[in-house]
């Protein structure tokens, strides 16, 4: 998922690098300095989760393998705007420290990784938690839906940048029908992975589980400003 150095062209990876820092700026603002006050320590666990879970890569088909996003698990742990925020910082990292993932490309990952995730399938969680009970088992089945869409989106989303500037030789509909098939059996394992890692946290300190505080509220005052 990973987009490297001139996969894209530079009219596109710079739009995607304009929406990249204007999303930041925003998620900045709505998570407001009293929720990173009280959060940070959550975010930044969950943000270390996340990179070392990305490093594991398992198998698909034909010789391809996947890993985890987690823009989806960060999301529900801590919210939307910090979740985003702890990919970032995380692609911001592999990319400038491990090679993984264009500089150039930055913004793009970021879109599709961090802000496609966090935002829109977050969305996705929340319109499945209003038809699921209102249990810890609604919470882990919209937690398994939204995460496997999740991967979709976010393939999806690199598909519309490829459509709009990508390099490769490959048309639109061969790179489209290979990433969301592919991404389709990736998604099964991060519907996976999230689900046990927030089922995890549920067991042990529901309290910290921000796409669950309805049902044991937040952990201070402060989480209202979050929402």
């Amino acid at each position: 998922m990973h987009i490297p150095d001139g996969f894209v062209d530079a009219p596109t990876s710079l739009a995607a690098g304009v929406a990249a820092v204007g999303g930041v700026a925003l998620s900045l603002h709505k998570a407001g300095r009293a929720t990173l006050d009280a959060r940070a320590p959550m975010t930044g666990l969950v943000a270390a989760f996340v990179f070392a879970a990305q490093m594991l890569n398992f198998p698909v088909a034909g010789g391809t393998s996947g890993h985890l996003i987690g823009g989806l698990l960060a999301a529900v742990l801590v919210g939307p705007w910090l979740g985003s925020l702890a990919l970032t910082v995380v692609l911001v990292v592999q990319a400038l420290l491990f090679a993984d993932g264009g500089v150039s490309a930055l913004g793009l990952n970021i879109v599709n990784m961090a802000f496609v995730p966090a935002f829109v399938g977050y969305g996705l969680f929340r319109a499945a938690r209003a038809v699921l009970p209102a249990t810890r088992a609604g919470v882990l089945a919209a937690t398994a839906v939204a995460a496997w869409a999740s991967v979709l989106l976010a393939s999806l989303a690199f598909t519309v940048e490829y459509a709009l500037g990508g390099n490769g030789a490959a048309s639109t509909i061969t790179v489209a029908g290979a990433m969301l098939s592919v991404h389709a059996v990736i998604g099964v394992g991060e519907a996976v992975i999230t689900t046990l890692t927030v089922g995890a946290v549920l067991a042990a300190r529901p309290d910290l589980v921000f796409g669950a505080r309805d049902l044991h509220g937040p952990v201070g005052a402060v989480e209202a400003v979050a929402a």
